[in-house]
């Protein structure tokens, strides 16, 4: 559903998708023959601004990119038995693989607006724009003449890619049995989120209505996604084999899904990152030739500072620690929890003792995820001189944050964060992860070594005894380690962001994923 390419190429929301922007410029620096399908998103994803009463709101803005290459291809996908042609557009400008979108925004549709917001809408939207995304998907490759081996479902909106290919071989002559058992072997699927909101399903009445099931019947939907339909279940019934995005994510993905019959195994294949695009050069020079690392780490540090200046007025100092965060605000990311306890965190603040920038989007629905948003921007008002939020976070905040910070923030609720990639991005930078045991820091964690865990892994469903645990242990590494070894033991620091880069430049970098997809799931 998005690609993170650039910055300003707006068809991205979050992580997911520049995951996906990583995977396809990974595959042209490596000559993998992979092909992207995905949507061109008229609006992308909001643009959320902080009004004058400090409360996140979201805007909309059509965009144009007059790099892409019209392929000449339009094709047919029958939505509420209507016929909408998607046009069919290509992206090869930013190191990536070819990337094709999909795109209803043509003048012979009544259904204009299906690939207008990324993530927007309500149920019947998202099912037009994933019948668009899966089925047109299909009919674009047979019309561009792109011979395939093997699909990869990326998340469960590529499902009726699967309906799509069993109804192709129903049309040739198979019946339901034998083209869904031929299909299964044509799929593999990656399951990205153990929250339960994040994997979608839809009633039954609404697909047949909208005309997903393209052709077959309530017991074959049934049989492939249950009742209400789960897209996830869906993904987990029509792949060969599965994989969740961290070796913690297999385990948690497994007992999550423990009770769907006839799905296929999930196994781990933890996340990389696009060393290129990310992570700068001099920084992984310096730790392996033994080089000042601290000197080329200020240069990155001081162009962030003047950057937070020239977008918020704000000048933040450079001799002072300084703390990054900046993800979705989903609420179990738990954006503002370092705020909690008053009594610790009001001295570090009002002293400078500790700096701390945070950016991020909140569901344009998600009004949880917007009170945290809220939360921080008042305490950016409060203490103007050591908190900031950038608003409308994006490729280009991210890469500043996780080149220029000294520390970076991550404290979800384990096991929810699946794997974390702009961690994998501030360590091979030598910025130093300061993290729960969740997602991919429990494969790469040495504790006072390359960064610092906090807390021991502890997991409850009592939220509030989860919290406390987590916020004293958080409080615990930063008081006692982090900011004495910043502040005392500069040469003990500096060593830590040389083994913070040397331990995971290659571990988690897109090439090995690669490689760990080819060996584990593509060739059969």
């Amino acid at each position: 559903m998005e690609y993170g390419l650039e910055s300003s190429f707006k068809i991205y929301a979050g992580g997911l998708g520049i995951l996906a922007g990583d995977y396809l410029k990974g595959a042209k620096d490596y000559d993998y023959p992979i092909v992207g399908i995905g949507i061109k998103w008229r609006q992308g994803y909001t643009d959320q601004l902080i009004g004058n009463d400090g409360k996140p709101y979201d805007t909309y803005r059509n965009y144009d990119y007059d790099f892409l290459e019209d392929t000449g291809i339009k094709v047919p996908v029958k939505i509420r038995q209507r016929d909408v042609m998607c046009k069919v557009w290509k992206v090869d400008k930013f190191g990536n693989n070819q990337l094709y979108l999909l795109d209803t925004d043509i003048p012979e549709n009544e259904d204009t607006g299906i690939t207008s917001n990324l993530y927007g809408g309500f149920g019947e939207d998202r099912v037009a724009q994933e019948m668009v995304l899966g089925i047109g998907g299909i009919r674009a490759l047979r019309a561009l003449g792109i011979d395939i081996d093997v699909y990869h479902f990326n998340e469960g909106h590529a499902v009726f890619a699967g309906f799509e290919l069993i109804r192709e071989k129903m049309y040739n002559g198979m019946s339901f049995e034998e083209a869904f058992e031929k299909t299964k072997k044509e799929i593999v699927f990656t399951t990205h989120t153990p929250v339960v909101e994040g994997n979608e399903s839809h009633y039954l009445d609404r697909l047949m209505y909208m005309g997903a099931n393209n052709g077959l019947t309530l017991e074959q939907m049934i049989k492939i996604g249950g009742s209400p339909f789960n897209m996830t279940v869906a993904g987990l019934r029509l792949s060969r084999v599965s994989n969740a995005v961290s070796k913690l994510h297999c385990d948690t993905a497994n007992k999550m899904w423990k009770h769907v019959d006839e799905r296929s195994d999930i196994i781990g294949i933890t996340n990389g990152v696009h060393l290129p695009t990310w992570v700068d050069e001099k920084m992984i020079e310096a730790a392996e030739k033994g080089e000042n690392i601290w000197e080329t780490h200020c240069r990155n540090k001081n162009e962030l500072i003047e950057f937070v200046r020239e977008k918020t007025g704000v000048r933040l100092e450079p001799n002072k620690l300084l703390i990054g965060f900046a993800r979705r605000a989903a609420p179990y990311k738990r954006g503002d929890f370092i705020f909690k306890n008053k009594e610790i965190i009001t001295p570090l603040l009002e002293e400078r003792k500790i700096q701390i920038i945070f950016s991020g989007k909140a569901h344009p629905l998600d009004d949880v995820g917007k009170t945290i948003v809220q939360n921080i921007v008042k305490m950016s008002k409060k203490y103007p001189k050591s908190v900031v939020f950038l608003e409308n976070y994006d490729m280009n905040i991210g890469k500043m944050l996780t080149r220029g910070c000294d520390v970076w923030l991550n404290n979800p609720r384990r096991p929810k964060e699946a794997s974390g990639t702009s961690g994998m991005k501030a360590a091979m930078n030598g910025v130093l992860n300061l993290s729960i045991l969740d997602g991919w820091w429990p494969e790469a964690c040495e504790h006072g070594v390359n960064g610092w865990q906090f807390g021991d892994g502890f997991q409850t469903k009592n939220v509030e005894k989860q919290d406390s645990h987590d916020l004293k242990a958080l409080y615990n590494v930063l008081l006692n380690e982090v900011i004495p070894t910043y502040y005392e033991n500069r040469e003990k620091w500096v060593e830590m962001m040389k083994n913070s880069i040397l331990s995971t430049k290659d571990m988690f970098s897109i090439k090995r994923m690669l490689e760990e997809y080819y060996e584990k799931m593509y060739i059969d």
